[in-house]
């Protein structure tokens, strides 16, 4: 059940963010500036790649990884195959988990390690197999990590992950400080929800850059910084001193807290958004929902608007009857996301999503970017969504 008197009481949000979830959604844009810093540090903004890759190989744990694979593809477009490599292993820590390059994997590939942890044995086996391979590897993950030093080792290239700005843990994961209470600590507040906010930024930053190089994504560093500006302002607008009439990730979250979210996309851009907020909602606030991109969406989930799900009463009802102790009813709703604005141009199938959605009596969502480029729109979308999905995590006492 959604507490919604908790959304407008800061303090109380702040005392139930045990996670620094609002944090963590709060300081994307300076992840994002420091990420740009470690990339430009590392020498990635002076690269001078001889071409493009034949196909680009993503492999780390998580749902950031799996995000990160996902809007990279979105970005990448046409310009090259990018290829998530999936883990295989007994249990989905990251001790457990193995990843191994394709047969096809050789020297015109570039595989790319995100990793918020970076002391994953499989990784650091994968970067050993990659460079027998003969493969260019490029890491984001901690400093000073095993991750780090294998790819290094292995003459590859690797980014500090940028941290949180207020003082998370970036020393050394060795045995000798393993049993500190400060650092078990911080590595809890860490880790405790992997796919926290903040984290895709610090992991995808520094590969923008590097495709930026490649030629494959237009990212470069002064767009990069424009997103940073974009995110900050979401925040402002999402804060959670900002009361819900005039939050739209607050107003997101009141919407969705009695509902099963039907995530319909429109653009490439906004189809990963929507697996995303589908991924988070999932882990972050344990609320089940469903993602598809139109116009495939109207079918895939139409027998959905049609079925139980659907607005409307059961004509079999006995009106007459009390209602208090009934189970509260599982109603869909529809939640529209595009990744640009209606006055854009083009082809869209928004109006028949509205039309499908007005005929099965349930309600809708809707969410656009302001104007702006590719990257903006993108950032602007995956806050708000960020946001949204920790204020349903909050105020339903998922927090802790």
């Amino acid at each position: 059940m959604l507490d919604e008197s908790l959304l407008d009481a800061p303090e109380a949000l702040a005392r139930a963010d045990r996670r620094g979830l609002l944090r963590g959604a709060a300081e994307a844009g300076a992840r994002v500036r420091t990420a740009v810093r470690h990339a430009t540090e590392a020498g990635l903004t002076d690269l001078k790649p001889d071409g493009r890759p034949r196909a680009v190989l993503i492999a780390g744990p998580g749902t950031a990884a799996v995000c990160v694979a996902d809007f990279l593809d979105a970005l990448a477009g046409t310009g090259c195959p990018v290829v998530r490599l999936t883990p295989t292993g007994v249990a989905p820590a990251g001790g457990a988990l193995r990843w191994a390059l394709p047969g096809w994997a050789g020297p015109v590939d570039l595989l790319l390690i995100a990793t918020p942890d970076g002391a994953e044995p499989g990784l650091s086996l994968l970067a050993e197999q990659a460079y027998r391979r003969g493969c260019t590897v490029v890491a984001v993950a901690p400093a000073r990590t095993p991750i780090a030093e294998s790819v290094e080792g292995s003459h590859g290239l690797t980014v500090p992950m940028a941290t949180s700005p207020y003082g998370a843990y970036e020393g050394p994961h060795d045995e000798a400080t393993r049993g500190s209470a400060s650092y078990e600590a911080r590595r809890v507040e860490d880790e405790a929800a992997p796919g926290a906010p903040g984290t895709l930024w610090a992991l995808l930053v520094p590969l923008l850059v590097l495709l930026d190089r490649t030629g494959l994504v237009a990212a470069p560093v002064d767009a990069l910084q424009k997103v940073a500006d974009r995110l900050d302002g979401v925040a402002e607008r999402c804060g959670p001193a900002i009361a819900t009439y005039s939050n739209p990730a607050k107003t997101l979250a009141a919407e969705l807290a009695d509902a099963l979210p039907l995530i319909w996309t429109e653009g490439q851009a906004a189809g990963a958004t929507g697996r995303r907020f589908a991924a988070t909602l999932a882990e972050l606030a344990g609320h089940a929902a469903l993602a598809a991109e139109l116009p495939e969406a109207l079918p895939a989930h139409g027998a959905l608007l049609a079925g139980g799900l659907a607005g409307g009463g059961d004509d079999t009802d006995d009106f007459f009857r009390d209602r208090v102790d009934d189970p509260a009813a599982l109603r869909a709703r529809v939640v529209l996301l595009r990744d640009r604005p209606v006055d854009a141009g083009g082809l869209s199938a928004a109006p028949a999503a509205r039309e499908l959605a007005n005929s099965h009596d349930v309600a809708l969502s809707e969410l656009e970017p302001e104007s702006g480029d590719e990257l903006e729109a993108l950032a602007e979308l995956i806050a708000v969504t960020d946001f949204a999905a920790v204020y349903l995590a909050l105020a339903s006492g998922d927090g802790s």
